[in-house]
């Protein structure tokens, strides 16, 4: 098996703090809940916070989740850097096409980073394959279905969209936008490395059982036991309905 196909990354919690604060919650009330639930990966994502105060976030979303899943920075390599400086276990950063190349936040990152990098077409799949190797480590693929937490996004792809992108991929594909509950079983077979959620989470009145949710409904990854859950001091695992679980980003 390819290291593309073993490649497993479960559900990914991409943060809102509007959505966040709907019932009250708040961002690192979401994380802790989400990452207690089974959440392997957290991209601190605020497209309208200033760098000094998407830092203060980010730095407190990687205290929260210490070693219990990584934490990478939407967009902003600056933000990374310095949370990584200041000693906060962030790994890396998750880019777009439009900002700063992928190669430079390598470098500046160091080998053993997380660099993930939005891609919605054939033409950003050539682009990566030219990459060196190691370059990249996770594609961010979509949008799967039209979203509202992402206004400008481009036309939906659909589960055979995405199985058409991930298949010619040669990096590991995360499948977003849009995404529900009865979405994660048809992207995981159609070659997805993982899930990422926003509002299914985010804007959950109980973030913890809707997260719990869909890393149910993605299943054990490889060598990875059904029933664990990942252990120490987050949030209590909260019981109450998880009928949020609708589009996301």
């Amino acid at each position: 098996m390819s290291a593309r196909h073993a490649a497993d990354f479960g559900v990914y919690l991409v943060t809102d703090g509007t959505l966040a604060d709907r019932y009250g919650i708040g961002v690192l009330g979401v994380v802790r809940a989400a990452v207690h639930a089974g959440v392997r990966i957290v991209q601190v994502r605020d497209k309208d916070a200033s760098a000094r105060d998407l830092l203060a976030l980010t730095a407190a979303v990687a205290d929260a989740v210490g070693d219990r899943a990584t934490v990478v920075v939407d967009d902003r390599l600056d933000v990374a850097l310095a949370a990584r400086h200041a000693g906060h276990r962030v790994a890396g950063v998750h880019l777009g096409q439009s900002d700063v190349p992928v190669t430079a936040a390598r470098a500046l990152l160091g080998a053993d980073a997380h660099v993930g990098l939005t891609a919605n077409t054939l033409a950003h799949l050539a682009a990566v394959e030219r990459l060196p190797r190691g370059t990249v480590d996770l594609l961010g693929v979509g949008v799967v279905h039209p979203t509202a937490t992402k206004a400008d996004h481009p036309p939906a792809l659909g589960h055979d969209g995405f199985a058409r992108l991930a298949a010619a991929a040669e990096v590991p594909c995360v499948a977003i936008g849009g995404v529900t509950l009865d979405d994660v079983v048809p992207l995981r077979a159609a070659g997805a490395a993982g899930v990422a959620i926003v509002s299914g989470i985010c804007a959950a009145a109980d973030p913890g059982s809707a997260a719990a949710a869909y890393v149910a409904a993605w299943g054990p990854g490889p060598g990875h036991d059904a029933e664990a859950r990942p252990s120490g001091d987050g949030a209590p695992f909260l019981q109450a309905d998880a009928t949020n679980h609708g589009a996301d980003a």
